[in-house]
């Protein structure tokens, strides 16, 4: 039935991952309408959707650069993730 992707367990934890991320701001819009809109240091004016997606898409990129550029193991560009996310959330 699902054949047609290679599931693996670090691509299902991906995948749990994600939801999980938007179920959590699905609680957190229901408990505190609005989005918690703020301005950070890039100038914009951000919601916690907008900072989630800001933060998955940097942490594209920089899996994906991290992937092209060397072949180490991929704990170090997970660590720069969770950095980048963690900073997304706090200061963006």
């Amino acid at each position: 039935m699902l054949s047609w992707m290679a599931w693996t367990w670090p691509t299902a934890l991906l995948f749990i991952g994600i939801f999980t991320a938007i179920f959590v701001l699905i609680a957190l819009e229901i408990r505190r309408p609005g989005g918690a809109s703020r301005k950070g240091v890039l100038g914009l004016t951000t919601t916690r959707g907008d900072r989630l997606f800001i933060s998955l898409l940097g942490s594209a990129y920089i899996f994906l650069a991290w992937l092209g550029l060397t072949d180490a193991l991929l704990w170090t560009p997970l660590a720069l993730a969770l950095l980048w996310s963690t900073f997304c959330f706090w200061k963006v």
